[in-house]
């Protein structure tokens, strides 16, 4: 009996989905194991060999050889990605000049100085690769873009970092022709929106736009941080969602078409103007699918989408799943959002489709709830008015995203009357600023509280048992859920 419950022929997206798993495992369990292990070109032939019959079968039995597949897939490309940062090793505790592009907004840190990360061209005139915090003290103006020539004493890595250089020195800094046009367009913007709105405001209101946190003033960056509000102004999912989901809600009744073409250049306007990230890497491709599959009247089972989004940007770039938080917080918030709300809505209301007001607190719950242990162990402290600035606050970011365009587009149009076709904007995000400042003031507005891996496993093991009951009492599809509608 048993051997004919194996024999069942099981759906190809399945099969994708524990492939991409098998990627995941093995991209982020090779740094554990020797070097040069799996560098070999035969694992590559046999991880497609062992594919190909998995694929070709399509029955229970395979689950595993597919599985294995995609962990040889995975060791492979982070060998080969590991062994292009071996020379790291070699280099630490020596002064060296580093060539490379600033891959990112620049930083503003606490004392003043730049913090860049820069994807290495050079060092010391040799080819290498690798990404590399640095932080300097002030040199004129350093964009994203730029190629940027420093030098100091080269220390270890951290997160995905190759290495780290702390108070480096400025050699030089080239600016290529035409660079960024898509940065310059967006800074261009960002200075007529605050000729109409005043600051801070106006850097909230660009963090909601276009994702530029690193503007912000550090007092304002530090109360939205402790009000748990810090994931609405940087280059995210949530900011990408609302725009996308406004472009096709806007169009659809006109065309679906429009709507679906809308909504694309929107993924990509707001991918070019923000920079490629890790977060912005998995938002993107999400959402991307996610399109794709409401254009084709197709559906996207998130257990498929998520394991497929984390491969992808794995083999992309392996470091991501070296232990980089933002990769991490990323996928966390985005299983809560297509996983946990869409659940809890149905298990608490029913059958009714939310609107948008109720889609967006529950989803903001949902993704606090997934994240909140990696936040926990990664700053040792979390913060207790989260909820309660989320629902003082979100609701009218998407309003706050409009006012502010509005408030750059008529200060192009109106340069005299600025200010005053930004006044609802400035209006709107004084408020914001003001819940964010006086929530942050509360005694008791954060909590630190020390916890070990053995707690995050075992919170995930509850929320997921919660999900299940959830599951079980609503019969719900998480088919249907759709991260774009």
């Amino acid at each position: 009996m048993n051997f004919w419950i194996l024999r069942r022929k099981v759906h190809s997206s399945w099969l994708v989905a524990i492939t991409c798993l098998g990627i995941v495992i093995g991209t982020i369990s090779a740094p554990a194991l020797p070097a040069g292990i799996f560098s070999s070109s035969g694992w590559i032939v046999l991880a497609a060999i062992l594919a190909i019959i998995g694929f070709w079968r399509r029955r229970r039995y395979v689950v595993p050889i597919v599985c294995v597949a995609g962990v040889l897939i995975g060791l492979c490309r982070s060998d080969v990605a590991l062994q292009q940062l071996a020379p790291y090793e070699n280099l630490i505790g020596r002064q060296m000049t580093i060539t490379g592009k600033v891959s990112e907004d620049v930083d503003i840190g606490s004392d003043d100085e730049l913090i860049m990360r820069l994807h290495v061209m050079q060092v010391d005139g040799h080819s290498m690769t690798g990404v590399v915090w640095v932080s300097t003290s002030k040199y004129g103006e350093v964009r994203r873009g730029d190629i940027v020539h420093v030098r100091g004493k080269l220390t270890e890595g951290f997160g995905s970092f190759a290495g780290s250089m702390y108070r480096a020195s400025v050699v030089n800094v080239q600016r290529p022709q035409p660079g960024d046009v898509a940065l310059r367009v967006r800074d261009g913007f960002a200075d007529e929106v605050r000729t109409a709105i005043p600051e801070p405001q106006a850097s909230l209101g660009l963090g909601y736009l276009v994702g530029q946190r690193r503007a912000l003033p550090p007092d304002l960056s530090e109360s939205l941080q402790i009000a748990g509000l810090t994931h609405v102004i940087v280059a995210s999912g949530y900011n990408l969602t609302i725009l996308v989901r406004i472009a096709r809600r806007a169009f659809v009744k006109i065309s679906k078409y429009l709507a679906a073409l809308s909504a694309g250049s929107m993924i990509l306007g707001f991918i070019a103007v923000s920079g490629i990230s890790p977060s912005m890497s998995r938002a993107g491709l999400v959402a991307g699918l996610g399109l794709l599959a409401w254009y084709y009247g197709r559906k996207f089972h998130p257990f498929v989408l998520l394991p497929f989004a984390a491969a992808v940007t794995l083999l992309v770039n392996p470091s991501y799943g070296w232990n980089d938080l933002g990769w991490q917080l990323s996928f966390a918030a985005f299983a809560g959002v297509m996983v946990v709300a869409p659940l809890m809505q149905r298990y608490l209301f029913g059958d009714e489709k939310p609107k948008l007001l109720r889609q967006i607190l529950g989803e903001t719950i949902a993704a606090q709830l997934a994240t909140l242990p990696i936040l926990v162990l990664a700053f040792g402290q979390f913060s207790n008015v989260a909820i309660l600035a989320n629902l003082l606050v979100l609701p009218l970011v998407p309003l706050a995203m409009l006012l502010t365009f509005v408030a750059g587009f008529g200060a192009i149009m109106l340069p005299v009357a600025a200010t005053v076709v930004g006044a609802p904007a400035t209006l709107l995000l004084q408020y914001m600023t003001s819940v964010a400042t006086n929530l942050a003031r509360v005694p008791w507005a954060q909590t630190t509280l020390e916890i070990n891996t053995l707690v995050v496993v075992g919170y995930y093991a509850v929320l997921a048992g919660l999900c299940i009951y959830m599951w079980r009492k609503t019969g719900y599809s998480l088919r249907d859920s759709n991260l774009i509608e």
